[in-house]
């Protein structure tokens, strides 16, 4: 199990978690790997990254990639089949197996919390993440309200045709981000409001943030974020977007490894990385 060779690819990559995130994840399970920063051009990357299958064990894959490495795969995954983008690929018995673990570590995140998808969920945003939310939500039987901006009609309708597709006779209502009524257990943020430089943004007013129980926000750069600061000053239960990425990368491990986690120690990771964010990003 020695001189194990992990990297994730993407670019560009800039400040990325991963390397500290995977590293840590390897030290808790006792396992030996080196995990590295593998920058690739678009016009580069088909010649590349077959160099890199015959190095690696297995890799992480991010933007812009993720949809044209499923090509280099030998077999997908459910979740990859399910979300057309692979997010972690395996390899074993000469077999390269990609994954989609963003729907793992997001569905983990939710379940951290103590929130449930089968529940009265409003959904903000309906993009690339904003879709696999949609879709898990449906999956999981929850009443869904998709908020978005009407510029994004095309992208709900597609979301729309993907649930009833994959889960006939869902419950989804749409509705645009200023004209969201009633309340909510749980409220999921997709968008990039609020997100580092921009961190005064909000995509909902405080009225329809003290509707809701919960609030996952996948914005993890700020820590707190200015939806997750009015969901806290009106007593909802707030999660932020590290979770999301640290399950995701568990997910990884259990995949490479059958390595296995308590929760709480998961939960100090989080922690551990959030920190290590603010403290680089103030750098």
């Amino acid at each position: 199990m020695n001189n194990r060779q992990f990297a994730v690819i993407g670019y560009p990559l800039g400040h990325t978690m991963s390397p500290p995130i995977h590293r840590r994840l390897f030290e808790m399970s006792g396992r030996e790997a080196s995990y590295t920063v593998e920058e690739i051009q678009p016009d580069v990357f088909d010649v590349r990254l077959t160099q890199l299958k015959k190095e690696l064990d297995g890799f992480n894959i991010t933007i812009p990639h993720k949809l044209r490495v499923m090509a280099q795969m030998d077999v997908l995954d459910e979740t990859a089949q399910r979300y057309g983008a692979v997010n972690c690929a395996s390899w074993c018995d000469g077999v390269w197996t990609g994954y989609n673990t963003d729907v793992v570590g997001f569905t983990r995140a939710v379940e951290s919390m103590g929130a449930s998808l089968s529940s009265r969920v409003l959904l903000l945003g309906c993009g690339g993440a904003g879709r696999m939310m949609a879709i898990e939500t449906a999956l999981r039987g929850g009443a869904l309200t998709i908020a978005t901006r009407e510029k994004d009609a095309p992208r709900v309708q597609a979301c729309l045709e993907d649930i009833r597709r994959l889960s006939p006779g869902a419950q989804v209502d749409t509705v645009l981000l200023d004209a969201v009524e009633g309340s909510y257990d749980l409220i999921l943020n997709a968008t990039p409001a609020g997100m580092y430089p921009h961190t005064s943004d909000a995509p909902i007013g405080e009225e329809t943030v003290r509707r809701g129980k919960y609030l996952f926000d996948a914005v993890y750069n700020p820590s707190q974020t200015r939806l997750m600061q009015m969901a806290e000053k009106n007593g909802l239960t707030v999660l932020g977007g590290m979770s999301m990425l640290v399950w995701q990368a568990v997910a990884a491990h259990e995949i490479w490894d059958g390595a296995s986690y308590e929760p709480g120690d998961i939960a100090a990771v989080v922690d551990e990385m959030q920190v290590l964010l603010d403290r680089t990003s103030l750098e």
